[in-house]
Parts: structure tokens; C-alpha cells; sequence
């Protein structure tokens, strides 16, 4: 059941009139209830005995177990045929052109075959399509000898060099997945890795050098493995000129309408480097190229990325003093459904942010109280750093709203939650913030001490503004706005500027 319906919230409401279509097309018989039942699951309707119930009129029935494996059966086969209808019409065609030419080759018809293979080929190299490419090399080597206009020597370097582009390809595709991993071990899981040494022993070990020749997916899985490695350490700042270095590669290629899904990804870890960077308006700009990309080919990617592109953008607003429009484009879009959980809820966080810094702290409430999952569930789907920003924003809303029992219960939660991992992976500042902000709500005229000020002072461990994340300085306005009296949304302004 859970399988059959994560099938069918991936479908629009479009696919939905397409899917039923396709079932009516399909049955054989008009006593069929594969439609019943989809139309029930597709209207949130997940008891299986109700659903039971309705279709059977008993709350078990073999032929409801059987009714459900079909309709998962066509579900899988009504998205594969979308797809080979959609994005793969490509790869459809240069297929067609392969199997074609081969029976061309078999029938001693060398002349068409080869003019055949030739359009697969150009279709192929367009979209960099390499373990294709490999075919269509082997077929025209494979019968070269019998056809002399063919240069075999010029095919057979072709063959190799594409080989190497292949290799390369995989071999940056297995570092990806083993970095990924690693990720997940800090993120997910809440391991503690030396991430930095990780990623040198792994490039290393495969022998991966960033001034080899890329392609478009090779270009984004080295700044997808550089963000990776951003995203564990916070130091944006030390990837950003290598992200735009190497986008600057890309950009000089004349292909640069191939791979367009992950030329957007690129886009998107500019963008999303130059805000954690507080460059915003040079975080916009690349926004305003990501928009352009999820546009072109029919908008075949708007879908994939608007969640990324909206969250990006929205965060840039905020911290460029327009934080009514960040809020307006968050609200638009943060709880409609999508298969990208993890932006959905870093939206959702983003927007709480968004109405505290405000002090609008009753609609910063709504969205906390919509948090009704587990932490161990939100680790799962967005990760531990997400889990411990919600749980100190919530605390800080807790102290605005007076609420003791909340604050001083969650505090204590947290506490014995998270401690040990914060003091492992060095950032047991956490702690020590939460330590003056439950000193300042139990006294809050301490705030305006001097002795506060001071301890303030020699318990953290400073770094400039400009190395600093902006989430870490975000918290700290909040403190900041209290010891001077003033609204919290200008004084994190004010701290970004200084």
C-alpha cells in the first residue's frame, strides 16, 4: 500500500485523468475495480480495511490483495511509458537508430546502415550520451572491413576517447555515491567523520583530478562534492571561487544546452554558495538564471526545482531587507505536496525564521505546531543540522511566548538529546548560546550587566562576519537584540552589514 501510494503522489493532476484513461484503455472486463480503488488511494483514503470494505464488502478478500498488486503493476508500467514519451525520447531514438542499422548491416545494405549509425552518433554525442556512444563505435568497428568509405583508424580513437570520457564519468559517479554516503553518516545518522579527510582520501583512491575533461555531469559532481563538503564544515567561503571557476568552464563549452538537468544543479549550489556567502544580490542574479534553465525544453525540469529555486531565493529576500516578499513566496508554495521533502521542510523552517525575526511570534507558532513529527522522523528526511535548528528556534519561541513549561521540558530535552553530539563534532557553542538564553529568561535585567556582556564575550570563540554562517549569526542577533533593546530582524541585518 505505502509502495502504491508514493506512486501516486509523484503524479500530477493531469496524470491522474491519463492514468485512468490508460486503465479504461487496458480492462477487459467493465467489472474491473482497479479505477475504484485508484480514485480511493488518490483522495487519501489509506485504511485498507475500509478501502476493503467499499470495493468488497468485507474487510478481508484475496481479490483486494490481487486488485492491488495489478494496479502497482500498471502504476509502474503507465510511468515507464510517460517517460519513454517524455525525457527518454532521446535515448528511444538513437536506440531505434541502433537496431535499425543492424538489421541494415546484416542485409549487406552497408551504404544506409552507416548513414543510420551516423544520426545515432550526432544524436549521441549532443547529449553526451557515452555507453551509447560505445555502441554505436563498436557496431561501425565491428563492420568497418566490409564497408571501405569508413576510416577505422579515426573511428577507433573516437571509440577510445569516449572510453575515456566513460571512465571518467564512472569513476566521479562512484566518488559522488561514496561521499554521499559519508554525508550521510554526519547528517542523517549523526556520526562524526573528519569529512575534509574523507574527501581526499576518496579522490585519491580513484585517482580523480579537477583539470581532467568534463562533462556536464562530471562539472556537477565535482561542485556537488565541494558542496557536500561545505555543507558538513559551514565554510562556504572556502569553495566559492573554485563553484564559479569551474562553472566558468562549463559556460565556455558549446554544448551548453546539453545535460540541461544538471547544468541547473550547478545554478542552484552558485546560487545557494553566494547566499551562504551573504552576497545576495549575486545570489539572485544566478536565481534569475536558474529560472531561465527550468524554462527551457518545455519546462521538462520547472517541477524538479522549484521548491530549490523558491527556498533560495526566499532566503535572499529576507536577508536583503525584504522580508514581506520572502514570506509572500514561502507561503505560496510551502504546503503543496512534493516529492522533495527535505526542501518542502527547510521552506517551512525557513518561513518560521522569517515571522520570529518579525516577531510575529503567533504565525511563527502555527508553522512550529504543524512540526508534529517525531525528531528521529525529521532526521530521516531532512537531517540532524535541520532537527537542531528547529529545536533552538522553537526553544527561542518558547522564551517570547512565556512559556515556561515548554521551554525549560524541551530545553532539558535537548539537552540530553543532542549534547554529547554537538561537543563531538565542535559545536558545543550551541549549548553555551542556550545557556545565556535560559539565563536571560529566568533574569532578563541580567542582559544589560556588564559582567553578562562579558561572559558573553569570552565563551564563544569569534570569527569575522564574513567567514561566519549565517544561520549561526542569525541566533546570535536574537541575544544581540536583547542586551541592546532592539527589534530582532534589523539587528541580524545590521550584524550581516558590519
Amino acid at each position: 500500500m505505502i509502495e502504491i501510494k508514493s506512486i501516486i503522489n509523484t503524479l500530477s493532476t493531469e496524470d491522474h485523468q491519463k492514468f485512468v484513461n490508460y486503465l479504461q484503455q487496458k480492462n477487459k472486463r467493465k467489472d474491473t475495480k482497479n479505477i475504484q480503488l485508484f480514485k480511493l488511494l488518490a483522495n487519501n483514503f489509506d485504511d485498507s480495511k475500509s478501502i476493503c470494505k467499499k470495493l468488497y464488502n468485507t474487510e478481508k478478500s484475496n481479490a483486494y490483495h490481487a486488485l492491488r498488486k495489478r494496479l502497482f503493476q500498471s502504476l509502474i508500467d503507465f510511468t515507464a511509458n510517460k517517460n519513454l514519451e517524455d525525457e527518454n525520447s532521446v535515448d528511444m531514438q538513437i536506440v531505434k537508430y541502433i537496431l535499425a542499422s543492424r538489421t541494415f548491416l546484416l542485409q549487406n545494405n552497408f551504404k544506409i546502415a552507416y548513414k543510420t549509425l551516423d544520426k545515432a552518433e550526432r544524436l549521441a554525442d549532443e547529449h553526451l550520451l557515452y555507453p551509447m556512444l560505445n555502441e554505436i563505435y563498436h557496431t561501425k568497428i565491428q563492420y568497418a572491413s566490409n564497408y571501405p568509405k569508413i576510416d577505422l583508424n579515426e573511428l577507433i580513437i573516437k571509440q577510445k576517447e569516449n572510453q575515456n570520457k566513460h571512465q571518467l564519468e564512472d569513476q566521479l559517479n562512484i566518488v559522488y555515491a561514496k561521499l554521499k554516503s559519508v554525508l550521510n553518516e554526519v547528517t542523517y545518522k549523526g556520526h562524526v567523520i573528519d569529512f575534509e579527510t574523507e574527501l581526499e582520501v576518496i579522490l585519491n583512491e580513484h585517482n580523480i583530478k579537477l583539470d581532467a575533461s568534463l562533462s556536464f555531469k562530471s562539472l556537477y559532481q565535482i561542485l556537488a562534492i565541494a558542496h557536500i563538503s561545505a555543507l558538513v564544515t559551514t565554510k562556504y567561503y572556502k569553495i566559492e571561487n573554485f563553484v564559479l571557476k569551474t562553472y566558468g568552464v562549463l559556460k565556455q563549452k558549446k554544448e551548453t544546452d546539453k545535460q540541461l538537468f544538471y547544468q541547473i544543479q550547478i545554478v542552484y549550489i552558485i546560487a545557494n554558495t553566494l547566499f551562504r556567502n551573504k552576497k545576495f544580490e549575486s545570489s539572485l542574479a544566478y536565481i534569475t538564471e536558474m529560472e531561465q534553465l527550468m524554462h527551457l525544453k518545455q519546462r521538462s525540469y520547472y517541477k524538479t526545482f522549484i521548491l530549490k529555486k523558491t527556498l533560495v531565493e526566499a532566503l535572499n529576500l529576507n536577508y536583503n531587507n525584504k522580508q514581506e516578499e520572502a514570506i509572500l513566496l514561502a507561503e505560496n508554495i510551502m504546503y503543496k505536496k512534493h516529492n522533495d521533502i527535505e526542501t518542502l521542510l527547510d521552506l517551512r523552517l525557513s518561513c518560521f525564521m522569517f515571522y520570529f525575526q518579525k516577531a510575529d511570534y503567533v504565525k511563527a507558532k502555527t508553522i512550529s505546531s504543524k512540526f508534529y513529527h517525531t525528531d528521529q522522523w525529521y532526521i530521516e528526511k531532512a537531517g540532524i543540522d535541520w532537527v537542531i535548528k528547529k529545536n533552538v528556534a522553537e526553544l527561542l519561541l518558547y522564551i517570547e511566548l512565556q512559556e515556561d513549561d515548554l521551554f525549560f521540558s524541551r530545553l532539558k530535552s535537548f539537552k540530553r538529546s543532542y549534547s554529547n553530539y554537538l561537543n563531538q563534532i565542535e559545536q558545543s557553542r550551541i549549548l553555551t548560546f542556550l545557556k545565556f538564553a535560559e539565563q536571560y529568561y529566568l533574569k532578563p535585567e541580567s542582559i544589560s550587566t556588564e559582567k553578562f556582556k562579558n561572559n558573553l564575550e569570552t565563551s564563544f570563540e569569534w570569527i569575522t562576519i564574513p567567514e561566519e554562517d549565517i544561520f549561526v549569526i542569525s541566533f546570535y542577533a536574537w541575544l544581540k537584540s536583547k542586551i541592546e533593546r532592539q527589534d530582532i530582524y534589523p539587528t541580524t541585518l545590521l550584524l550581516l552589514n558590519s
